[in-house]
């Protein structure tokens, strides 16, 4: 909280860079800053009692004031990005953050808004997010970087790719980005989602059939390797296939060499391979349900995505990159996501990892007829979640107490109990963190009750 002084405290604020104004409990400025008068060409006499709306005249003004919210909830804004206009209506973009005002009796008499203007960095900080995107792969967390550096170093080469992650992390694009950097960019990219064909179609997509080969084979057809001849083809969830076409997939990547289906002249392609799975891969070679020796040959090289949940720092870049694809595909102009909002975004846990995130943005847009994202605009299921949670965990006996057994083991649990990882997560040293664990009760075994 900032409190009033008797020192004459606009010679200290008119020294400071940033702009800066005070407002009454009715949004109307009572003192405007050197810097904020220089960045919005206004005097003080032009804007003392007027209403701030009507001064920094910002799109988020309208849906959700940024001072009403700090007044409400008397809860600070920080770092918070938006769009105003300067005397002439020229727009600028800025980072701000709101506080309370008090006079020395603790009462509340206004609030104060400190903004500082981007236009000057913008083009810096576009040129820093590119390093943090791969085509449309968007991530600044250290584990993407990893990947994206393992990108650069492979997409030269032929070598065959195994691309492991959950459902929605993004593995099609990684695919993509391996083609599209590699010399064989101008030949065909084939897709081909083994999960959703029988095993009778599947032979039949990859290696084609000719006619006769099979009821409803009424002529001949051309398979995905043939189509893919000089590129790459992406068998995306191999781990679905059966151990009779893993046998034949091993022929090809082993000789290049096929028959179609019904036909015994052999044929030869040249293509790339890249696989995806959201399978343990090496559990199901333990059960015998995957071939050892088809598996090491599709790993020459392995990719493993993070799932969402473990790369929150995402988020705010993968928002942003969502928005401004809806703004162009929908013709809207959303420029802000509200505090509340985004601070939704960040606690959830996104099951469906980016592409759930994905379709709650897209969500947002069909309800928001504005120029801001607000929490009501996302969707129903998203905010029942959230919920639902907290009303199951003040039905237990010791609210606190099993709101941080949960959240211990559910990091736990998502670093495979790391210890040094999870207290990380936490922000607690390793020691906190045993004598938590052992405080609790919490085992391995829990783990299935969560």
């Amino acid at each position: 909280m900032i409190r009033l002084s008797m020192i004459k405290t606009d010679i200290i604020l008119d020294s400071i860079n940033d702009g800066l104004f005070t407002a009454n409990m009715d949004l109307k400025i009572t003192y405007f800053n050197k810097a904020a008068q220089e960045l919005l060409g206004y005097t003080p006499n032009e804007v003392l009692g007027r209403h701030c709306s009507t001064i920094l005249r910002c799109e988020a003004c309208k849906l959700g004031c940024a001072l009403k919210y700090t007044f409400n909830t008397g809860e600070p804004l920080s770092n918070y990005e938006a769009i105003i206009r300067n005397k002439e209506g020229k727009p600028i973009p800025i980072i701000f953050s709101t506080a309370l005002l008090r006079d020395e009796e603790g009462n509340v008499v206004g609030g104060v808004e400190i903004f500082r203007d981007l236009s000057l960095v913008k083009n810096l900080i576009e040129q820093l997010s590119g390093r943090y995107a791969f085509g449309n792969i968007i991530g600044k967390n250290y584990k993407m970087q990893r990947i994206y550096e393992l990108i650069q170093q492979i997409a030269p080469t032929d070598a065959t790719v195994l691309i492991e992650g959950e459902s929605g992390t993004g593995k099609e694009l990684i695919a993509r980005a391996i083609h599209y950097n590699s010399s064989r960019k101008e030949k065909p990219f084939i897709k081909v989602d083994c999960a959703s064909l029988v095993e009778s179609l599947l032979e039949s997509e990859l290696f084609g059939h000719v006619k006769g080969a099979f009821t409803g084979a009424i002529s001949d057809k051309v398979g995905r390797f043939e189509l893919a001849d000089g590129g790459t083809i992406f068998l995306d969830e191999i781990g679905n296939i059966s151990l009779t076409s893993q046998a034949k997939l091993l022929r090809v990547l082993q000789d290049g060499e096929f028959e179609r289906v019904g036909e015994s002249k052999t044929k030869k392609v040249d293509i790339r391979v890249i696989t995806a799975t959201n399978i343990d891969i090496k559990k199901a070679v333990r059960e015998k349900k995957f071939r050892e020796d088809l598996y090491y040959r599709l790993k020459v090289v392995s990719i493993h995505l993070p799932p969402l949940r473990e790369r929150k720092e995402d988020i705010h870049l993968l928002v942003k990159h969502f928005v401004d694809r809806f703004n162009k595909s929908t013709g809207k102009e959303v420029i802000n996501i509200f505090p509340g909002a985004m601070e939704m975004l960040m606690r959830y846990n996104y099951p469906g990892n980016i592409r759930e995130l994905e379709n709650i943005i897209e969500h947002a847009f069909i309800r928001c007829n504005g120029n801001t994202i607000f929490p009501h605009h996302l969707p129903e299921d998203f905010l029942h979640d959230e919920k639902g949670f907290i009303e199951s965990i003040l039905k237990s006996k010791r609210p606190l107490e099993d709101l941080e057994r949960k959240l211990i083991l559910k990091v736990l649990d998502e670093t495979n109990w790391a210890y040094q990882e999870t207290a990380s997560r936490l922000g607690i040293s390793r020691a906190t963190l045993w004598r938590k664990i052992k405080g609790l009760g919490i085992k391995k075994e829990d783990v299935a009750d969560m």
